[in-house]
């Protein structure tokens, strides 16, 4: 069974008794987009170099120095402003954006000890309720391939609900209240 299919606490414990490392926490989730996303479709840019860079990094955090979410793998819907990597907001106009900072969320995200594998598709411009309105792919929802999983973040469900990340960063609104209820932020 994949790690991602455990709940944070769960991945938690796992980390802080030495049982998984971060570095082998980040390899199941990449594993695992590589073996579902080709169908699911959630992400739009994998960061694999970048996570497991980081990842590797993290292994030698001092074990007082962790927090709730140190280590766990995280997807970031494309909307969100992430330094180096392009963000889209699954729009053909954006498609070579590369931004030169991160979004405040990102660095809360990055102080965290949080990887972020990659960017989850969405509704262009977050604009439409069910992923298929995003200008690179269409999400599908991973319980039934033949429908979409709904919603601007679909890709940000599709992926936990797949099994590629345990957690996910979605929706965030002008006003940096977060949109969706905070346990399927962190669900597992």
């Amino acid at each position: 069974m994949t790690l991602m299919k455990k709940s944070a606490a769960e991945l938690q414990q796992l980390l802080h008794n030495r049982e998984v490392s971060v570095k082998e926490l980040t390899e199941d989730s990449l594993q695992q987009i590589a073996k579902l996303d080709g169908k699911v479709q959630a992400f739009l840019t994998v960061t694999e170099k970048e996570a497991l860079s980081r990842a590797e990094s993290l292994d030698n955090e001092p074990m007082e120095n962790r927090g709730p979410l140190f280590g766990l793998p995280i997807g970031i819907k494309d909307n969100i402003i992430t330094k180096g990597i392009t963000t889209t907001c699954a729009s053909k106009m954006l498609e070579n954006f590369v931004p030169v900072y991160d979004a405040t969320v990102m660095n809360k995200v990055n102080q965290a000890g949080m990887v972020s594998v990659g960017k989850l598709n969405m509704d262009e411009f977050a604009m439409g309720s069910t992923t298929e309105r995003s200008a690179f792919k269409t999400t599908h929802n991973p319980w039934n391939l033949d429908s979409v999983p709904g919603g601007s973040s679909g890709g940000s469900a599709a992926a936990v609900a797949a099994g590629e990340v345990p957690s996910l960063l979605a929706q965030i609104r002008a006003d940096q209240s977060v949109n969706l209820p905070l346990f399927v932020v962190l669900s597992g």
